[in-house]
């Protein structure tokens, strides 16, 4: 009975790891395919993050009505490149965007409008720059492609490399 329990457990394992897998792999390459036919913004990235001292921009509030969430795999898009994303507004449809830099891709949810300072084009919540930063200590980011995603059918997080 113990024999045939764990068994079962460990088969339930292996096929929970291996959807998983097979998930990461199918959103890695819609990704790519989206990537080839989207236009592609070039730029810097910085953190914001309303919670910690010394942080001017932004508020406890997104600009889609949401509350910031350092633990969600978020960005604030230029406010000038928000047309490019379908409008960042308030009570919005999400809008999802592939962020690429030094070989990590991930996939972030555009829900607020910033940076302020200039030649940055988007604004990583802490939980994003932690997984390009993880010592939070560079402060920008260069070199970032950000490509819009379309639809919402995402799953914001990091994609698996190849």
């Amino acid at each position: 009975m113990v024999m045939r329990l764990g068994a079962a457990i460990c088969g339930t394992a292996f096929v929970l790891a291996c959807s998983s897998a097979a998930m990461a792999r199918t959103e890695f390459d819609a990704s790519r395919r989206v990537v080839s036919g989207a236009a592609t913004i070039v730029g810097a990235a910085s953190m914001y993050n309303p919670y910690e001292p010394g942080y001017q921009e932004g508020g406890l509030r997104t600009a889609t009505g949401e509350r910031y969430d350092p633990s969600a795999w978020a960005a604030a898009i230029q406010t000038n490149l928000r047309g490019r994303f379908g409008g960042v507004r308030h009570a919005g449809r999400p809008n999802y965007a592939l962020v690429e830099s030094a070989g990590k891709r991930v996939i972030v949810k555009i829900n607020d409008v910033g940076p302020l300072t200039p030649g940055r084009v988007i604004d990583f919540n802490k939980q994003t720059m932690r997984y390009f930063d993880p010592t939070l200590r560079r402060g920008v980011i260069h070199s970032v492609k950000v490509t819009p995603l379309p639809g919402n059918h995402w799953t914001p997080g990091p994609i698996a490399q190849r």
